[in-house]
Order: C-alpha cells, then sequence, then structure tokens
C-alpha cells in the first residue's frame, strides 16, 4: 500500500534527491504470538476488533532506542483536523513516528501514554490509517526546500495564506470560444499578482468562508 505511493512522483523525487527518508515498520514483527496476531477483542464487549498494547509498544519503544523523534503521530478520525499550518509546522521538524490503527483503534493505553499528537484528516472514518498517513506525509513533503522543481510554488498553493488559489489556465488561450482572462496575457505583473488576489478572495468567500472568518 505505501510502497505504491511512496514510489511515486513527487515524494519518490524527494527520496531520491535524499531530501527525506521514509521508513515502513510492520507491527506484527513486534508480536510475541505464535501466529503474529496484533488485534484482540474489547474489554466490555462490542463489535469489531482492537489493536493490542504489547506489540505497539515494543514498536515503539524499539524505534525510540535508535531515532529521537519530535512527535509520535496517531492518526486518529478525532484527532486535530489537518491543516496546512499544521503541514507547514510539522514540515520544520527533524523526525517523526506516524502510527496507522486498524480495526477498531488502538489501546487506549498507548494514546495515553506514547503518541504526542494525534491527527484527522477529516470527519469520516477509514478501514485503517494508512491512506490518512499517505496523505499527512505528502502535504509534508512536498513543501520541504529543494522537493519541488520551482521552490515558490509550494508558497502559492491553496490555504498557504489562508486562501483558496485562484483560476488557472495554459495554453491555447482560446478554446471552442472560451478565453483566457485578458490580465493574465498582458504581461503586466502587477496587476496579475492583484487579479489572482481578488479571485482568491473572491473563491475563498464563496467555497470557505470559515476560512475568512477565523
Amino acid at each position: 500500500m505505501f510502497e505504491g505511493f511512496f514510489g511515486q512522483s513527487i515524494i519518490k523525487r524527494a527520496q531520491d534527491k535524499e531530501l527525506v527518508k521514509i521508513n515502513l515498520h510492520d507491527i506484527r514483527e513486534y508480536s510475541t504470538s505464535k501466529h503474529k496476531n496484533v488485534d484482540d477483542y474489547p474489554y466490555g464487549g462490542g463489535a469489531g476488533m482492537v489493536m493490542m498494547i504489547e506489540p505497539i509498544a515494543r514498536c515503539i519503544e524499539v524505534l525510540k532506542e535508535k531515532t529521537t523523534y519530535d512527535e509520535v503521530i496517531y492518526l486518529s478520525p478525532d484527532g486535530e483536523q489537518l491543516t496546512q499550518k499544521l503541514a507547514n509546522h510539522l514540515s520544520t521538524k527533524q523526525n517523526l513516528l506516524l502510527l496507522c490503527g486498524h480495526y477498531k483503534g488502538i489501546d487506549e493505553r498507548i494514546r495515553e501514554h506514547f503518541i504526542t499528537r494525534e491527527i484527522s484528516i477529516g470527519d469520516y472514518v477509514l478501514s485503517g490509517g494508512e491512506l490518512a498517513a499517505a496523505v499527512l506525509t505528502d502535504t509534508i513533503v512536498r513543501i520541504l526546500p529543494g522537493v519541488l522543481n520551482d521552490e515558490t510554488s509550494a508558497l502559492f498553493d491553496s490555504f498557504q495564506d489562508d486562501l483558496i488559489s485562484p483560476p488557472a489556465y495554459t495554453r491555447p488561450s482560446e478554446f471552442r470560444g472560451w478565453k483566457v482572462p485578458d490580465v493574465l496575457l498582458s504581461g503586466n505583473e502587477s496587476e496579475i499578482r492583484k487579479w489572482r488576489q481578488e479571485k482568491s478572495l473572491e473563491r475563498t468567500k464563496q467555497r470557505r468562508p470559515r476560512l475568512l472568518d477565523e
């Protein structure tokens, strides 16, 4: 699952340039049971299975013996919501450890004693935390210095200044009678910046008004 995602596009190039190093760890390797079990029925009954404390604790402790982590992050539906500001903040850290939940989550004692931060990518439930971890990784890696060919491009992404990006156009300048706005063809950089700022504000008011309220 991760190898396919991390072996493509921007994240692959970032690793090839040695700008980031991503290590994958299988929780089952830290299980002491004969069948490498990592989940069990929850105390008190109820549907679903819960990831056990022992293999996760052992995994985190072994990794911490080799690396000092700035944050141990658990991807959870009830964590703080991932935003561009949070991604920017995490991109300044040296080492991050991401824990992916599965089934009905993880033993609460892991959250109480090992996790330093819990992050959610949205108010919905996934089958596991793998996709959420991939999303978080992508948001962080792409803004690391040197990762993107045009180092300024990440600065103009949506949400970097709490605004949505303005419309973008490319060749041809006219297609089926649909024309690119004249200002973008004018070569007047100050007018283009002004137009883009106005369109960013306009789109943000229409689509994400809470950003302006905040």
